[in-house]
Order: C-alpha cells, then sequence, then structure tokens
C-alpha cells in the first residue's frame, strides 16, 4: 500500500510524513474514520513510509527488499490485530494469528473493506467478533520481542473498539511505556466507544468522508467509469469509497434492503387501526432477523439513511436527493410528507436504540416488532404548522 493509492485525505499524508521526516513519531496513534474513508490503507502505509525508511514524501525510494515484503503483507515487524470469533476452521480461542491468510486477502482484495465484508469473508455473519484477551496476550507477545530488522515494530489493531474491556487492560500498560521503537497504529470507526484509558494515551487524527471530487477523479482514472455515471455513484456513496465500489458492480444488499425496507413502511402505515396487518409486521420482523446480526445493523443504517432522503424531499433539497426506486409502485415524492420535522428525531432515535440493542445480542426479533410499533406512531403523527 502507497501513500499515491490513498484516496484524498491529503492533509493528513503530508502530517504523517512530516513526523517521520523530523524525527516526531508517536509511540500510539489513533485513526478515527467512517466506514471507506480510508484510515486502514493510511495506517499501512505509513507504516510501510516508516519501516522501509522511505524518503521524499513516497513509499518506494527506500530499502527494496522491505518494500517487497509490504506488498504481501509480510514484514517480520508489521503485525496485525482485528476481531474474529470462531468458524468453520477455529473452533476455539481464535486470535489474528489464526486468520492472517485471510486477513491478506481482504486487505489486498478490498482495503477500503467494512467490518461486514470482513465477516463475510470469515464466514462468520451471523456472530459478532472482538478483540479479547487471548489477542491480547498475543500482542504483547508479539511486542516484547526485539524488531527482526532493528527498526521500528508496528503493531496495526484495525477496529479497534472491538476490544473488550479485559484485553484494553491488558493492553493498557504496553501502550503507555511500549519498548523502545514500538508504533501502535490503531483504526476505528467510533472513539467513544473506545475506553478512556486507552483513547487518553493516543495521538488521534480524525479521517474525512471522501469528497464527492475524489471519488468521481479515481473511478474515471482507474475504473474508466464515464464522468455521468462517475457523479450518480459519487452523489449515491456519501464519501465512501467501499460503497461506491459496491455501487459500481450493483450490490445486491442494496435492492434487498430496499425490499425489506418498503414492504416494512407499508405494513407499519397501514397497521393502525388494522389489527390483522401486525400479522405481517411480526412477519417481517422474524424474516430480517433469520439474518446476521451485522445485516441486521447494516439494513437499519439504510433505513436511517432513506429517512433522510425522505425528509430532505419533503422539504424540497433536491440537490441533495440521490435515490432511485427500484420497487414497482413506490414514489419516494408521495412517502416524503410523512416524514419530517416533528416525528423524525423519534425515527432516528428508535433505529439507534434498536441498534445498540442488536449489538448487545438482543433478541432481533422483538427489538425489530418494537421498532416497528414505534414507527407506526411516528408515520401518523402531524407535522405542526
Amino acid at each position: 500500500m502507497l501513500f499515491s493509492d490513498i484516496i484524498g485525505q491529503e492533509n493528513i499524508k503530508k502530517h504523517l510524513i512530516r513526523t517521520v521526516e523530523n524525527g516526531r513519531i508517536s509511540h500510539a496513534q489513533l485513526f478515527v474514520g467512517p466506514t471507506g474513508s480510508g484510515a486502514l490503507p493510511m495506517a499501512i502505509a505509513y507504516a510501510r513510509y516508516i519501516l522501509c525508511q522511505n524518503k521524499h514524501g513516497e513509499n518506494n525510494t527506500g530499502d527494496a527488499a522491505c518494500n517487497t515484503k509490504f506488498e504481501k503483507l509480510m514484514h517480520p515487524d508489521l503485525h496485525f490485530s482485528f476481531p474474529v470469533t470462531t468458524n468453520e476452521k477455529v473452533k476455539k480461542h481464535p486470535t489474528s494469528n489464526s486468520f492472517m491468510h485471510d486477513w491478506r486477502i481482504f486487505v489486498e482484495e478490498t482495503p477500503y473493506g467494512s467490518l461486514f465484508n470482513w465477516y463475510q469473508l470469515l464466514g462468520i455473519e451471523n456472530k459478532q467478533g472482538q478483540i479479547g484477551v487471548d489477542e491480547a496476550e498475543e500482542i504483547v507477545k508479539k511486542l516484547i520481542l526485539k524488531p527482526y530488522e532493528g527498526g521500528y515494530k508496528v503493531m496495526i489493531i484495525w477496529r479497534a473498539e472491538k476490544m473488550n474491556t479485559a484485553a484494553s487492560n491488558k493492553l493498557l500498560k504496553l501502550i503507555e511505556e511500549p519498548p523502545e521503537k514500538t508504533l501502535f497504529l490503531l483504526v476505528a470507526e467510533n472513539e467513544e466507544q473506545i475506553i478512556k484509558t486507552i483513547l487518553s494515551r493516543c495521538q488521534v487524527l480524525h479521517f474525512q468522508a471522501l469528497t464527492e471530487q475524489n471519488i468521481i477523479d479515481t473511478l474515471m482514472a482507474k475504473h474508466s467509469v464515464d464522468e455521468n455515471q462517475a457523479i450518480k455513484i459519487a452523489h449515491q456513496c456519501n464519501g465512501n469509497w467501499n460503497k461506491a465500489l459496491h455501487l459500481l458492480h450493483h450490490d445486491d444488499n442494496e435492492l434487498v434492503f430496499e425490499k425489506w425496507f418498503i414492504t416494512w413502511i407499508r405494513s407499519a402505515f397501514r397497521a393502525k387501526g388494522d389489527a390483522s396487518v401486525v400479522q405481517d409486521l411480526i412477519k417481517w420482523s422474524e424474516e430480517i432477523a433469520k439474518t446476521g446480526r451485522e445485516t441486521q445493523k447494516r439494513f437499519l443504517k439504510y433505513c436511517s439513511h432513506f429517512f433522510r432522503q425522505a425528509l430532505l424531499t419533503n422539504y424540497n433539497a433536491r440537490s441533495l436527493v440521490f435515490f432511485e426506486s427500484h420497487t414497482e409502485n413506490f414514489d419516494l415524492e408521495k412517502f416524503a410528507p410523512f416524514v419530517h420535522g416533528a416525528n423524525i428525531e423519534d425515527i432516528n432515535t428508535a433505529i439507534e436504540d434498536a441498534i445498540y440493542h442488536i449489538e448487545r445480542n438482543g433478541n432481533a426479533k422483538i427489538i425489530l416488532l418494537d421498532l416497528s410499533m414505534q414507527l407506526t406512531r411516528s408515520l401518523h403523527q402531524k407535522e405542526e404548522k
């Protein structure tokens, strides 16, 4: 991974290069950015710049053998940690070491990929991974050893907010006082989920979502997409390069989510005053509950995004609306008046609460049915004039 491979984020690139050139590398850094913003690729490029002693702002001017090892993510002083759980191959005590082959495939094929993409690759969509105490012990073992090549040792912890309390406490002392020339690069999407004692010991860099122009330029230059299609994708992907690629390749999940969403809102709207329709909502809740928790969370985030599009349509902010329905007889213009200032906050809060309880292994069927009942009330709420 080269700095030149990373989309946008020019200010962060320049900052990281200066830290190396000025000899001011902070031993614990936290890269925080939304999915598809490039925090993981940047961490890898930064590690490469340091370990391979590259110069002049690019990653291929230093040690040639080192750069070759980085191409395969097989440098002996580069270590990774990431959320894992048991699957068909690993039955107990899962750690990152057990999944390194899969990890290299993931980074090579989807460097901007999401946690859900990672779980899909491992075949664990129905589970939630974590960075646990077994993993923390492995990290300690790796970092107390001297570096193989005499320079830095770098530990990249991807999705650091998935580190549980026991693992965080075990690593706290090491992060606070690491061995000489040991660098921690934590990558996360939600810094609020990282315990404060870890957070306080890290220098934090915030990544912004990519600009539409970043997306347009990259689609046209690297994927031979014509300008009109590139503009359309950039408008829809909300600064997420991972989503831009899904849209480019017609990701089926979006179509399934749209079908689920429209079935849901139609049933929820009709349920008020018609007890028989509640059975439809129960069946809908059962169908979604059969999917994995990561799928449920992604779907609920899709719903939240859909409601925002309806709100923007209702208030005539046409330039910000990019939804295009693939469902017969559904018109966003007709649905939009039911989403307004008097109910959007309640709808968003209900969705966020549902995501919170699903993350904590609540009964998905009950959570989704309760959300449906709340939606029924909200959709019939009148806007104050």
